[in-house]
């Protein structure tokens, strides 16, 4: 069987395979003979032709931008917004190894160093001294020259702001556990104290208490026979029966070392001024002496340094000689303590030796200003 392939064309209008040489296109009923040339093959129409200006052209691709636009907006606003949830970092961990290390030895203590007591502001009033502002706050007159650059007389004057030093603390001693015979005889003694009334007299309470009037008066330092209202009596009884009226056993004196003796006058820091000539120191007694006993007053010039007067006496009272006065316009500051003694002899040239029969009295201090113009002694 012979295969023979007819020869077909192209229908300009629709595209369809027309037989060639065929004058309608079967599938859209076409002229096909309209465009066909002598011995050439039918050519397709070409598509018509728009033609825009160019403002035309340009109104339609700003119109359809907006178009599009608007489209993308619109759409926009109807979509959820969506977010996106963070992203989560690991974070590294930081694995440390623990490595064998040297042990430090502990730090040496370094001792701090106690603060210094800051010094306070004192307001000079009129009539004061250096003396005096010294002692009222218990430091030394070169304390205060040092701190405050005063010349070496410690000129001051009324309203002038001085500093003033604390004073140093003195450690108090602790109290001995052996007592002296006199302490303990003091610690042994049985003793009542006794408020004086109107109309007592020493001799009516020594009576009462069956106690000797020179008992009562060794006991509270008394050295003349009067007391007062209110004051107050230490009685012995201890000593009771003792050189009383029926003629018993005198009342024997307590054995040395003898008590400090108390000091009464002058107070401690007082100040004595030019017209002052003499000074009277008085202390309470510490018993009845012995014939070679007495009390040694020792008179120290702290301004001087080197001037002391040393004394003895019986009596409970010394009138310091206008000779010890300083010479010069200038307070001294003078220092002054008791202490009983014994004579225990004498030296090569006839002078007594004196030996120590009891303790030392607290020392006190005074300021005398010496008389304008005197010569120094």
């Amino acid at each position: 069987m012979t295969n023979e392939t007819a020869s077909t064309e192209i229908c300009p209008t629709c595209g369809s395979r027309v037989t060639e040489g065929a004058a309608k296109c079967a599938v859209c009923g076409a002229d096909l003979t309209k465009g066909r040339k002598a011995g050439g093959a039918v050519r397709a129409s070409r598509m018509p032709e728009v033609t825009l200006s160019l403002p035309v052209a340009l109104f339609l691709l700003a119109l359809f931008l907006f178009i599009g636009a608007a489209s993308v907006y619109f759409l926009v606003q109807e979509q959820p917004e969506l977010i996106d949830p963070p992203t989560e970092t690991p974070s590294a961990t930081l694995t440390l190894t623990p490595t064998a290390s040297a042990t430090l030895a502990p730090p040496t203590e370094t001792p701090t160093p106690a603060p210094t007591a800051t010094p306070f502001t004192y307001v000079v009033q009129d009539g004061d001294l250096c003396a005096t502002i010294a002692f009222q706050f218990s430091v030394s007159i070169q304390s205060i020259i040092l701190l405050n650059n005063l010349d070496a007389n410690c000129t001051i004057f009324a309203n002038q702001n001085l500093l003033i030093p604390q004073p140093t603390p003195t450690v108090t001693p602790q109290p001995s556990a052996t007592l002296n015979p006199t302490e303990q005889y003091v610690a042994d003694c049985s003793k009542v104290t006794y408020d004086v009334q109107v109309g007592d007299t020493l001799s009516t309470i020594a009576a009462n208490y069956g106690v000797s009037i020179e008992s009562i008066k060794r006991w509270n330092g008394l050295v003349l026979d009067q007391v007062n209202q209110g004051q107050v009596l230490v009685i012995p009884l201890c000593e009771r029966g003792l050189e009383s009226p029926g003629g018993l056993t005198p009342t024997p004196t307590i054995p040395p070392p003898y008590a400090a003796p108390s000091l009464l006058k002058p107070n401690d820091g007082a100040p004595f001024i030019a017209t002052d000539d003499t000074v009277i120191l008085q202390w309470a007694s510490v018993g009845t002496l012995r014939e070679n006993e007495y009390y040694q007053v020792s008179i120290l010039d702290v301004t001087d340094g080197e001037l002391t007067l040393v004394d003895y006496v019986t009596d409970t009272k010394y009138i310091i000689p206008a000779s010890f006065r300083p010479g010069e316009a200038v307070a001294h500051i003078i220092r002054w303590t008791i202490q009983p003694v014994r004579q225990a002899g004498v030296d090569a040239n006839g002078l007594p030796i004196y030996e120590s029969a009891g303790a030392v009295s607290t020392p006190r201090v005074f300021s005398w200003i010496g008389a304008a113009g005197a010569q120094p002694r």
